[in-house]
């Protein structure tokens, strides 16, 4: 089977859901089948090119919000015309990807709604007043037509899937939770850790206000008022950057916090291995790929308790939730498991064990297949 997967993100990946198109499409061609990607470039040009074997092939994009969805779908369905004889079924990924018009089969996954999602958007700014604008308005019909332009749905979470019912329409019965995947071949814990007597608090993602990024800051200043070996290493790009470093400085926490910016994988996973706990302080989650690669590193966890956080963890079993926008509960919790070694291995073993069981994407291909599968013979 040759599969195109069509999304709307910067690749080769940069954030959670290209890192999921990339690892499924590997997996995929490990299990025989062929895949073509087929994404956003630059406003010059079409690009065509490999990245890990994979053809890639980038058309032109305008980068601004809403006119893109425009100019981006009429330059990938010019490519795709030309693609389209030796293509068996597409895969779109939201957000907001083109409408690719075709008589293949069609599956859509959705990793996260933008309906659902510009409900959490703090209205502080312009930029946030109009994504909140546009998100009801322009991004919501957008992915309804792209839904019911779809032989199948499939999303990462059963929160999503519920979310699909309630605001969407969409009868849970037909849709597919076919989860994420983490590579817990890579990301795995070091067979013996060596306890560092300067520790560090550990955040892998976007540099946004929804993600809790501020709140991970005023947590750090409650932290730091009792604790001097202790810092924070954020690693991820975003364009609350600027806004969180002027922040850090006003709070004289230049010292304890320490911002990476975009990291490569050799590098993510020593940050992993070598931390002494994750935090992860978002408002809306889907289902999060950097929380499950700490988990697959055998790190405790303290994440907020939102939709995608609270499908991976089981409270006091594999991680501790605490509540959105309380950044003096989690300095708590960060505490308690800072002083509790034993305690946090526990969480750190059964985060472990929870990706081994559900989510390698060994498993999660093979539900995907089984999706595709089924999609294809019902054409037939």
């Amino acid at each position: 089977m040759k599969i195109c997967m069509v999304f709307s993100m910067p690749f080769p990946p940069q954030d959670g859901i290209g890192y999921y198109i990339y690892n499924l499409s590997k997996s995929l061609r490990e299990n025989g089948h062929e895949v073509i990607i087929l994404t956003r470039g630059s406003w010059k040009k079409t690009q065509r090119e490999f990245f890990d074997g994979i053809e890639v092939i980038k058309t032109r994009f305008i980068p601004i919000y809403p006119f893109y969805l425009m100019v981006h779908g009429k330059y990938t369905n010019e490519v795709f015309k030309k693609l389209e004889p030796e293509i068996d079924l597409v895969h779109i990924h939201s957000p907001l990807p083109p409408v690719i018009n075709t008589k293949r089969p069609k599956v859509i996954t959705i990793h996260t709604p933008k309906l659902m999602d510009s409900r959490y958007i703090n209205l502080k700014s312009f930029y946030s007043i109009i994504s909140k604008i546009f998100g009801r308005f322009i991004s919501y019909p957008h992915e309804l037509k792209l839904i019911h332009n779809s032989d199948c749905v499939m999303t990462i979470s059963q929160s999503i899937a519920q979310e699909l019912k309630e605001e969407y329409s969409i009868d849970l019965n037909k849709i597919f939770i076919v989860g994420n995947g983490v590579d817990e071949k890579f990301f795995q814990p070091l067979e013996e850790k060596h306890e560092n007597k300067n520790k560090y608090i550990l955040y892998v993602g976007q540099i946004l206000r929804d993600k809790g990024i501020f709140d991970l800051l005023e947590c750090a200043r409650n932290l730091c008022k009792e604790r001097f070996d202790v810092s924070f290493i954020l690693a991820g790009v975003g364009r609350d950057s600027f806004t969180l470093e002027r922040k850090i400085k006003e709070v004289k926490l230049q010292n304890r916090f320490i911002l990476l910016g975009q990291v490569d994988k050799e590098k993510l996973l020593k940050l992993y291995q070598n931390a002494s706990l994750f935090v992860f302080p978002s408002y809306h989650e889907g289902l999060p790929s950097a929380l499950m690669e700490a988990m697959s590193c055998s790190l405790p966890i303290v994440a907020t308790d939102v939709r995608g956080n609270r499908d991976l963890i089981c409270n006091n079993e594999n991680g501790i939730l605490v509540p959105s926008g309380d950044p003096k509960k989690m300095a708590g919790i960060i505490n308690l498991l800072l002083n509790d070694q034993k305690l946090s291995n526990k969480l750190g073993k059964n985060a472990r064990k929870t990706i081994e069981k559900n989510y390698t994407w060994d498993k999660v291909s093979c539900k995907i297949i089984k999706c595709y599968e089924s999609v294809m013979n019902r054409q037939m």
